[in-house]
């Protein structure tokens, strides 16, 4: 009975100790709170590097079908990735292009080990989605990518392009001559958090998310635009000496490679109403638009750009199907 009891106090000691040296403990540690970071704000300046990044150095990195045929035709060691609906690319495609849904084109390219090539091609109808593609590998870090200009109408199927351009006398909505000033430098966007800490690891999941959405969340018409003009915040792509010339009624001038930085103009686009993108011909526009959505911004390029608002007067980059127009063979 007494060892019983002896066994019972020890008991009630070993635990007293235990009680009084945890709680002892807890007392003296530093909890350190955890770490928060501003999602967007890594993003970005994951993005710009210390260079500004590819929007601000190399944006667009398109090509004319002259260099891609070249290339073809002296056996250089590049891949073309047709980005068209796989019902198109069976009508007929570019010599040895492969089709890859848009969705699948950084994981392709990955798979493939393409920045083993001297150069990837990227096509589509007429530039705008293929800018998307190539907005998504530039911005991974692969450099060897290049859309094609005007897409497979500069190649073997004019018509969409022919049938883009607008001239002035039919549009109702005049060039402005007047400068508009930009916004009060705001806040940065926010978007549904990525869990992640690194800029790189919050690049790939939000690179995703606007890979899965696709162009048809990017692109928009004319038509869509002009219905409800009030209702974008336009940012006219060009330099300062052409949007004096003419640009769209409200539109603010961003200059290329330059007014979309952290340390510029970028926290003066708005994060509570759509942001329109137009430039020559959307095709660099569809790739400003991809950046901006890959950092939260409600951003949308105008597709064929000014060529489908005042092809007659606009300057600038213009489609002419005499000159832009190669006539190449395609396969089936």
């Amino acid at each position: 009975m007494k060892e019983r009891k002896l066994y019972y106090l020890l008991y009630l000691f070993i635990a007293a100790t235990f009680i009084f040296f945890n709680v002892g403990c807890s007392e003296d540690e530093t909890v350190t709170p955890p770490v928060t970071i501003n999602e967007t704000e890594e993003l970005i300046k994951y993005l710009e590097g210390t260079d500004g990044g590819y929007i601000n150095n190399a944006a667009p990195a398109v090509v004319a079908a002259t260099a891609v045929n070249t290339d073809i035709l002296a056996g250089a060691n590049i891949t073309v990735i047709d980005v068209r609906s796989a019902a198109d690319y069976a009508l007929g495609h570019i010599q040895g292009a492969v089709n890859v849904a848009i969705a699948d084109i950084v994981t392709y390219y990955k798979n493939n080990n393409l920045s083993s090539k001297t150069k990837v091609y990227v096509t589509c109808y007429t530039g705008q989605s293929a800018g998307l593609a190539v907005a998504a590998l530039r911005l991974s870090g692969y450099t060897n990518v290049f859309s094609l200009k005007w897409g497979m109408c500069s190649w073997a199927y004019p018509t969409s392009w022919n049938n883009a351009k607008l001239y002035g006398q039919t549009n109702p909505i005049t060039k402005q001559m007047t400068a508009n000033a930009k916004n009060t430098a705001g806040s940065l966007p926010t978007f549904t958090s990525t869990g992640k800490t690194t800029g790189a690891e919050i690049f790939e999941s939000r690179l995703a998310t606007v890979l899965t959405e696709g162009f048809t969340a990017i692109g928009v018409t004319r038509e869509t635009v002009f219905a409800n003009l009030a209702n974008y915040y336009i940012v006219n792509y060009w330099p300062v000496a052409e949007y004096d010339q003419g640009h769209v009624e409200g539109a603010i001038q961003y200059t290329p490679k330059s007014d979309l930085k952290l340390a510029t103009f970028l926290k003066t686009l708005p994060t509570n109403k759509t942001i329109l993108v137009y430039c020559y011909t959307g095709q660099t526009s569809s790739q400003i638009a991809t950046f901006l959505r890959i950092l939260g911004y409600d951003a949308k390029s105008l597709q064929f750009g000014a060529n489908r608002l005042f092809y007659d007067t606009m300057p600038g980059t213009k489609w002419n199907e005499a000159t832009e127009f190669m006539n190449y063979p395609v396969v089936l």
